[in-house]
């Protein structure tokens, strides 16, 4: 069920209470031994929240519980427990609910004013526990109310209702007295007094909407609180759909699937690239990730002839402008990768303006700075005849982004089905994107190795191809893991889940053999993660056999998989590339027998010559776009530690190899760890390593070999 066809049918019990006492007692049971009852309601109560979209979205919304502990000294002390930063009101714990000297905090709302360096200040000093995490910011609101329970979500309704002119006034109407209305103020302490004033003068409400931002709901219990919750935000939801009357609210075009991949694999490569970033003296890329989503609903918004007007500014709620910013990318009309081209660069000189505009007056009226601008890029995009698109540092970014913008996209319809939509003006959102407190963060963290790349692994799911998956992935890379299908590719999958790096990767079963096979892999990585950046040609086959005794069928079964797989797999790579125009890297993996080719192995060295000599060629043909071609040439490798995966490759040709020389095989491991000069074994992590080195483009290298063989005489630089 999509998101329009959820909220535009919605069932009678849509909002009813999904508390139930028995798994409440549950949680009491699981944590009232270290906790206490009263923290163990306030986490099923808040998780019940969480697990609502509507009503929260990835880490939004907080909650909080007024009880008591015993400190070290003995004594009961009051506290305040609050959603700690970093949290997630789905899944949060107990340990996610630091807990603060509640007379403390209520003894400063005597201050008149109190910055919000000096608010986070007083918060940590507050604090029981120093290792817990940074209370929310909104901590100071939540104990200056007098009661136990407080939750704050971003209701979906009340910001369709919120954002409009006549929001205010229809409010009033619905709920009189019991659930009260400030205009919208920025999240600190200012917003924290207004609310306290706002309960004093109101001690029967029930709850309280804040403008453009959400929904604050009161109770004595764990219970009544959450469902105060679900009464106001269902008695707005049920007024906006009595006053859509069962009314469409989009016009879903028709679309060929197949020519809604087409235009993806065009659009979305040239998106990428307009929205990457130039070191001026490294001239690499920093890229982001992408995110597509061609749902009916967005679709249906890109394709409206008022779509910049109604999408192109201005968020849900403020919270977002962190994830999505306060504007979008609307692209319409042609939809050419030139008018892409220049609505992008429309874009970023609009936020160039706006940042230059509010820089310099809030440094001018002392309300701030010296402010560090963020990058101009969209985070959202919204093209005609291809939908939503959103971007970020990593997948789980753009999908944040793009979850945030499904939401948007609904409640804009809605509000402007109703009247019309009037969020807070982009210079408003100005103090909440430049924040005094996500600015101090800047710098303190940095990107990972590989943070933004998508990489490309041919014969991913071998011994040596995981290791170099692996090693992309713990660098921050995204990877596309091609390999034959089958249960070792799936197991492959399950190796790279187990260590974390679930929705980075993605598994696609193909034949490197294949042009077709290659290139729907390629449109896969398209649509999954927007582009390209590092190739790695690693899918390989052997055959031992002399000269003389070589059948035709194997030579050209190696040929195909060694050199003409290679040949097919860097065509599709350097076409991406010219499309991006952000370079790239490619790194193939070779072998020691290309210098240093062994008897018996004519097939198996002459193929992967071939491959080299593919790879040679396209460093010359690559280097006008910025794309360098280098090789790594590993030496017996029998297997993945990591994985406790063996090499396929030496499985089979093994004990062959070792019968050439006349040799035992069973003393196959220690023949090739001991003929190298430095004598010791090769692993695929040090292949990885190998490869990582050249897909960072940390030097200013192409056309070059880095052998991985322990040493040998025959693979010295000549």
């Amino acid at each position: 069920m999509s998101l329009g066809d959820r909220n535009g049918d919605r069932c009678e019990d849509r909002w009813a209470s999904r508390w139930k006492d028995e798994e409440a007692e549950e949680w009491v049971q699981k944590l009232h031994p270290v906790f206490g009852a009263d923290l163990a309601l306030r986490v099923y109560s808040s998780r019940l929240i969480g697990s609502d979209p509507d009503l929260v979205l990835h880490g939004g919304g907080n909650t909080s519980v007024k009880t008591t502990l015993v400190d070290v000294l003995g004594r009961e002390r009051e506290i305040l427990r609050v959603k700690g930063s970093g949290w997630d009101l789905a899944t949060i714990q107990a340990p996610g609910f630091p807990a603060l000297d509640l007379p403390a905090l209520r003894e400063l709302r005597s201050l008149e004013a109190l910055s919000d360096e000096q608010m986070v200040n007083e918060l940590r000093i507050r604090m029981f526990d120093a290792k817990a995490p940074n209370p929310s910011v909104e901590t100071l609101l939540h104990a200056f109310l007098p009661d136990k329970f407080v939750d704050h979500t971003h209701a979906d309704a009340a910001l369709a209702f919120g954002n409009r002119p006549e929001g205010p006034a229809e409010l009033a109407e619905l709920f009189g007295e019991k659930v009260g209305f400030l205009p919208w103020i920025m999240p600190g302490f200012p917003l924290a007094k207004a609310v306290a004033d706002y309960r004093d003068r109101h001690p029967e409400a029930i709850g309280l909407i804040l403008h453009r931002h959400g929904v604050f709901s009161f109770g004595s219990t764990a219970r009544e609180s959450y469902e105060r919750m679900l009464e106001i935000v269902g008695t707005l939801d049920g007024a906006i759909e009595g006053r859509l009357g069962g009314r469409p609210l989009f016009e879903v075009p028709l679309v060929d699937e197949d020519q809604l991949e087409a235009r993806a694999c065009e659009l979305l490569p040239i998106l990428r690239g307009l929205t990457s970033t130039q070191d001026p003296v490294t001239c690499s890329y920093t890229s982001m990730v992408l995110e597509w989503r061609p749902t009916p609903e967005a679709l249906a918004a890109a394709a409206r002839s008022d779509a910049k007007e109604l999408f192109g500014e201005g968020c849900l709620t403020p919270d977002h402008v962190i994830r999505t910013k306060g504007r979008w990318l609307v692209s319409g009309g042609g939809g050419t990768p030139e008018d892409l081209a220049t609505e992008v660069m429309e874009f970023v000189s609009a936020y160039l303006e706006y940042f230059e505009r509010n820089r310099g007056l809030r440094e001018k009226e002392g309300a701030g700075g010296p402010f560090k601008m963020l990058d101009p890029h969209p985070r959202v995009a919204l093209i005609e005849g291809l939908g939503l698109v959103a971007l970020g540092k990593d997948k789980k970014s753009a999908q944040v982004a793009a979850d945030l913008a499904e939401h948007t996209i609904l409640r804009k319809v809605q509000a402007d089905a109703l009247s019309s939509w009037d969020p807070l003006s982009q210079d408003e959102l100005f103090e909440m994107e430049y924040w005094s407190l996500e600015q101090a963060k800047l710098g303190k963290t940095q990107p990972k190795e590989f943070e933004g790349k998508v990489a490309f692994v041919t014969g991913g799911a071998g011994a040596i191809g995981l290791a170099i998956a692996r090693r992309l992935l713990a660098g921050g890379a995204h990877v596309l893991v091609l390999d034959l299908p089958g249960e070792n590719l799936v197991q492959a999958g399950v190796h790279l889940e187990a260590r974390g790096f679930a929705g980075r990767f993605v598994l696609e079963g193909g034949d490197v053999t294949s042009k077709a096979s290659v290139a729907a892999a390629m449109r896969k990585c398209i649509c999954c993660f927007g582009g390209l950046d590092i190739c790695v040609p690693t899918a390989g086959i052997a055959h031992v056999a002399a000269i003389e005794k070589l059948e035709r069928d194997d030579w050209d079964r190696l040929i195909a998989v060694n050199q003409t797989g290679v040949l097919l797999t860097i065509q599709e790579a350097l076409g991406l590339f010219r499309r991006q125009e952000i370079g790239g890297e490619i790194v193939l993996v070779g072998t020691k027998n290309v210098p240093m080719p062994g008897a018996d192995f004519v097939a198996y060295s002459a193929s992967k010559a071939g491959a080299v000599q593919v790879a040679k060629v396209a460093a010359l043909e690559a280097a006008p776009l910025h794309v360098r071609v280098n090789m790594v040439h590993p030496d017996a490798v029998f297997d993945d530690e990591s994985s406790g995966k063996t090499s396929g490759l030496w499985n089979t040709v093994g004990p062959e190899r070792m019968r050439s020389r006349g040799l035992d095989p069973s003393e196959l491991r220690s023949f090739y760890q001991g003929r190298n000069l430095l004598g010791c074994p090769v692993t695929a992590d040090q292949v990885a390593e190998a490869v990582a080195f050249f897909a960072a483009g940390k030097t200013p290298t192409t056309g070059a070999a880095l052998t991985v063989d322990g040493g040998h005489v025959g693979t010295f630089y000549r």
